[in-house]
């Protein structure tokens, strides 16, 4: 959204809407009463499936009620081309149009008057511990005096689209590319930046053995301003100490160090939520886990009885198989019609990172030597198994296998893959399992789906062969500004630059998450 603000709003503005949003304020967001909680615990329910919960919002230009989560009022915002409608728990205005909460300043103020006025009628205000006893506050404004502060301190620190907070090299300590390549990767990843640099680490371990605690201590250091390459001899030092098989000063595998920092930092920080449970299938609810951790879908389906077992496992990350490696290729020929998904272009002949995924998520014949006894006929039978995605990570890693080792042959795969910088993952869903025909996913185009839609922010590639070669990293600072690491050196780069890189690790971050 732009900083003006939605362009949406003067549609509702028209009129009474000042009083019209009071009313509905008053009587299905805040309901400071008890009739009015009493009216809105029995008219507030979704038209359509009659629930009371999944984030249920009313629209703004006719009496509906749809949940969010199930994308009720998105179908009646679109039937209608009604934009607005207003989150009737916590009271934030929507756009459809947008696709964004938004902001507006008069609206905003007759929220909080009503907010207030609730309150005030249900003698409720936050608890304050102060002191030995309980005190009574309302949400925090600036006074006048702190206002005129701030007008005569006008000067601070603002990320502008030049800005370079955030970049800064790494110096290499003796064939560590592979490590700061990931570093780098890690610090540009927005909720996990944003998480050490408010300090949410609570350590309960001795903090020069913590490798969180040294991993804040790296997120002060690169955005700290300074411009000078970093040494990061303590994080090099931890890993080895936590993961004695990256020990040493010999080239490492960039993808084997990425699960290993993540597997570490995951045991390290699990502490700051005492193992509380979470809706990811680690059921840990630590950092990592919350930004990383995704659900792998197998279904395993017997050729005679076609009873279907389903497992389901966590993934840090997907490995997708490459055309030139000893695995056969699943023979695809999208190319066909013409046809684009994820905007690549298939006209070239060039695999694709869709091409890949389409593979992965294939059905596999197990053939007679791997026979597993079913369920339903209680004896050994051949079966079909199939992978697909359960639950979607905020960040999903594609590792894309160019190091093939067998006993008969250590080498490269140099294939070239094209990836997109925008990703749609509905294809690849358990959800849309059955949508699929001969391995094809028919995709409809929604505007309003964006549940599954991820955007590049990171590229990790390996120059030279397996037995000498050198990483470096592609990060995106701001939309379409992009830069490449290379160790302690740091030049702007093309998106073309990034997209026509070989890639061995692709990072894509969610472009929506849900409130939780």
């Amino acid at each position: 959204m732009s900083p003006a603000g939605c362009p949406h709003v003067n549609g509702f503005k028209v009129d009474n809407w000042k009083q019209n949003l009071r009313v509905i304020y008053q009587c299905f967001v805040w309901s400071g009463s008890a009739e009015t909680r009493k009216r809105k615990a029995k008219s507030c329910i979704c038209h359509m499936c009659g629930a009371h919960l999944n984030r249920l919002h009313s629209c703004l230009s006719c009496v509906f009620f749809g949940c969010f989560t199930k994308k009720h009022i998105h179908e009646h915002a679109k039937n209608k081309r009604h934009n607005l409608a207003i989150d009737l728990l916590y009271g934030g205005i929507y756009c459809f149009v947008c696709q964004d909460y938004i902001y507006d300043k008069d609206m905003e103020q007759i929220a909080k008057e009503e907010q207030r006025k609730a309150w005030k009628l249900q003698g409720r205000f936050f608890p304050l511990f102060s002191q030995g006893q309980w005190e009574k506050y309302s949400t925090w404004e600036p006074t006048k005096r702190e206002l005129e502060l701030l007008r005569h301190n006008p000067k601070r620190r603002k990320i502008t689209t030049n800005c370079t907070i955030g970049l800064r090299g790494l110096i290499n300590l003796g064939n560590t590319c592979f490590m700061n390549c990931i570093v780098q990767a890690l610090t540009h990843t927005p909720l996990l930046r944003d998480f050490f640099l408010s300090d949410r680490h609570k350590c309960e371990m001795q903090s020069n053995s913590c490798l969180v605690c040294e991993m804040s201590q790296l997120f002060q250091e690169f955005y700290s301003g300074h411009r000078s390459p970093h040494i990061p001899f303590r994080l090099l030092h931890l890993v080895w100490t936590h993961a004695r098989h990256l020990a040493g000063y010999e080239q490492q595998d960039a993808h084997e160090f990425l699960i290993a920092a993540l597997d570490v930092l995951h045991r390290h920080c699990k502490g700051d939520d005492n193992g509380k449970k979470a809706n990811n299938p680690n059921n840990c609810n630590c950092i990592i886990d919350q930004i990383f951790t995704g659900g792998l879908q197998s279904d395993v389906t017997c050729q005679v009885c076609h009873g279907v077992s389903t497992t389901i496992d966590p993934f840090w990350d997907i490995s997708l198989d490459l055309p030139g490696s000893s695995t056969p290729f699943w023979p695809l020929s999208p190319g066909g019609d013409g046809s684009t998904l994820n905007g690549e272009s298939h006209l070239s002949g060039a695999t694709t990172l869709t091409d890949c995924l389409r593979r992965f998520t294939r059905p596999e014949h197990l053939g007679s030597s791997a026979k597993i006894k079913c369920s339903g006929c209680h004896s050994y039978q051949e079966s079909t198994k199939q992978l697909t995605m359960k639950k979607l990570p905020i960040v999903a890693c594609f590792h894309l296998k160019r190091f093939e080792h067998s006993a008969k042959l250590r080498r490269k795969i140099p294939t070239y893959v094209s990836f997109p910088l925008e990703l749609d993952m509905t294809p690849f869903m358990a959800s849309s399992k059955e949508s699929r025909m001969n391995g094809q996913y028919q995709q409809s185009v929604d505007v309003f789906n964006n549940d599954n839609k991820y955007s590049l922010f990171a590229v990790v590639n390996h120059q030279g062969t397996l037995e000498s070669g050198h990483y470096t990293t592609f990060i995106r600072q701001h939309k379409d500004q992009w830069f490449k690491c290379d160790d302690a050196v740091i030049t702007k780069a093309s998106i073309k630059d990034v997209l026509d890189s070989e890639g061995y690790l692709l990072f894509y971050h969610k472009q929506f998450l849900e409130y939780e």
